[in-house]
């Protein structure tokens, strides 16, 4: 006999930021990306920044939050532009945005740069009541790097620190994992975004005190939840409702 999961189906769920960030997404793919993670009632959808006000009204009234990139992929805009955004993002519903740092800053040890950056997003996030993802790209930092912007994370308040893009040369590793879920402080959470595929892997980060993972694959990781926890499978949406005008 298999032994009970440890975790119920919104333990799993209300993990995964359902990603929908590639440039080759269209409109109906999008839209069928904010109704799958509806239909999954997962933690949240992030979405290119031209598409969250549409995503925001979509999730109005949901448990679903919206969020977007700030500064993606490379963190390398200028402070002023990644402010901009922020404000942007903030006007068109965003309630999580997840932020950049400027790699080349971190890479240069220009950690006065670095520090400021990040301030003026997480700053003017929280002045709205909403929260931040400070992402490392830890694919291409050491650790002595990793470690002190778990420390700016920290003392800047951010909400989480995030390992990756998922467009680097790497994605999330349990090694760094653990290395960020040490150095940031209790109160700053983890979350894993990059090679992340399976319900295994999210459990496995789960277990080291990961809260959020960035997920493409939710609905398969779902899905073996609700199987493992012999709970029925997620409808499909008819042809009608799979339409953007189903919405």
């Amino acid at each position: 006999m298999q032994p009970k999961p440890s975790y119920t189906y919104s333990d799993v769920a209300k993990m995964i930021d359902h990603s929908l960030l590639n440039p080759t997404l269209t409109d109906r793919d999008l839209e069928e990306g904010i109704a799958l993670a509806l239909r999954y009632d997962v933690a949240s959808v992030c979405i290119m920044p031209h598409a969250l006000r549409r995503a925001s009204d979509l999730l109005k009234g949901s448990d679903v939050r919206s969020s977007t990139t700030v500064g993606f992929p490379h963190g390398v805009q200028t402070t002023a532009v990644k402010l901009a955004d922020t404000e942007q993002a903030l006007r068109d519903g965003g309630q999580e945005l997840d932020m950049v740092v400027n790699i080349s800053k971190v890479l240069s040890g220009d950690w006065t740069y670095v520090e400021q950056d990040m301030r003026a997003v997480i700053d003017a996030t929280h002045a709205a009541g909403q929260k931040v993802k400070v992402i490392f790209e830890t694919c291409y930092l050491n650790d002595k790097q990793k470690i002190i912007l778990c420390e700016i994370s920290s003392g800047l308040g951010a909400d989480w620190v995030k390992t990756s893009t998922g467009y680097g040369t790497g994605g999330a590793t349990i090694e760094d994992l653990k290395l960020m879920r040490e150095h940031a402080a209790c109160h700053v959470q983890v979350k894993a975004a990059g090679g992340i595929r399976d319900l295994d892997a999210q459990l496995g980060v789960r277990a080291i005190g990961v809260s959020r993972v960035g997920a493409t694959r939710t609905a398969a990781m779902l899905d073996d939840a609700r199987r493992r926890l012999g709970l029925e499978p997620i409808a499909s949406p008819t042809a009608a409702s799979a339409s953007p005008e189903g919405y």
